[in-house]
C-alpha cells in the first residue's frame, strides 16, 4: 500500500516514536475513549488497541480501510469510513466524550483543530502530529510571529504543550518538513464565556485578517467609538494581544 498524495499520506515507520505519541494520550478516567484520525497502516493503532480505552478510527481512504482489515483484523468494527471534517462527532461514541489523536494530514490539520474546538464539550484532550510550524503556532504566545487565529481560538479552551519534534526520516515517504507533536488539555474553565464565543471568534478572525494594521483600523465595525478612541489596545497589532485581551474587547463590543 503506497501513500497517496491526494490524502496527504506520510506513513510513520518508527515504532519507538509511535509508542511515545500514543503514550502522550493521558488516561481520562471520566472519558475512557479514543478516536484516531487517519490511522494509515496502523502503527499508532496497534498501540491504541492494547490500551484499556474504547477505540475507534476514522479513515477517508477506503483502500486503506481494506488494508487495515486484512493486516490488522483487531480493527474489525472499530473503523469509520469517511472524512473526519464531515463526520458527526456526536455519533462516534453515541454522544460520549473521547480523546482525539492522529498523525494529522498536513493539508487539513488546522481544520481538524478548528473542528475540535467547536466540539470541545466532547473532546477533553487532543494529541496530534502536525507540520512543525503549525504545531508551534498552536502553542505560540503573544508577540510571536507565529501567534495568530489558530493560537488564540485553541488556547481560549485548551492548554497546549509542545512535546517533541519528529524528523522527516521517520516517515515513508519522508515529508519535506519537520513535524511536531503537541498535547492539548481542555481547560476546566474556558477563558471565553460560552455566550460570547461567536462574537469572540469573529473579533479574532477580523483582527488577524489584516494583522499588519493597528486594531483601531481593523475593529472599527465591531467596537464602540469610545473604545476605538481611548482603549490602549487600539494602538497595537493583533499579535500583541493575549487571549484574555481579546476576551476583554469582546465584552466591550457586547455593550454597544
Amino acid at each position: 500500500m503506497r501513500a497517496k498524495k491526494s490524502y496527504g499520506q506520510h506513513f510513520l515507520t518508527d515504532r519507538g516514536l509511535a509508542a511515545r505519541i500514543t503514550a502522550a494520550v493521558l488516561p481520562q478516567p471520566d472519558c475512557p475513549r479514543i478516536l484516531e484520525v487517519g490511522p494509515g497502516k496502523g502503527i499508532l493503532t496497534r498501540f491504541l488497541l492494547e490500551r484499556e480505552e474504547a477505540f475507534k478510527a476514522v479513515e477517508a481512504d477506503r483502500d486503506m480501510i481494506a488494508w487495515l482489515q486484512e493486516h490488522l483484523p483487531e480493527t474489525a468494527g472499530k473503523l469509520i469510513a469517511g472524512d473526519f471534517l464531515k463526520l458527526d462527532l456526536e455519533t462516534v461514541f453515541e454522544g460520549q466524550c473521547f480523546s482525539l489523536l492522529g498523525n494529522f494530514p498536513y493539508n487539513i490539520s488546522s481544520q481538524i483543530l478548528f473542528k475540535a474546538v467547536e466540539h470541545r464539550a466532547l473532546i477533553p484532550q487532543v494529541v496530534g502530529m502536525f507540520q512543525r510550524e503549525v504545531a508551534e503556532r498552536v502553542v505560540a504566545g503573544p508577540g510571536s510571529k507565529t501567534y495568530g487565529v489558530l493560537s488564540v481560538l485553541v488556547q481560549a479552551h485548551y492548554e497546549g504543550r509542545y512535546l517533541f519534534t519528529v524528523k522527516p526520516g521517520a516517515f515513508s515517504p519522508p515529508p519535506k518538513v519537520q513535524s511536531g507533536v503537541i498535547r492539548l488539555k481542555r481547560r476546566e474553565v474556558s477563558l471565553v464565556p460560552e455566550e460570547l464565543w461567536p462574537a469572540f471568534r469573529q473579533m479574532v478572525k477580523t483582527a488577524f485578517g489584516q494583522r499588519r494594521k493597528m486594531l483601531r483600523n481593523t475593529l472599527r465595525d465591531l467596537l464602540p467609538g469610545k473604545v476605538l478612541r481611548e482603549h490602549p489596545a487600539m494602538q497595537k497589532r493583533p499579535e500583541q494581544l493575549s487571549v484574555s485581551d481579546f476576551v476583554a474587547l469582546t465584552v466591550e463590543s457586547s455593550t454597544r
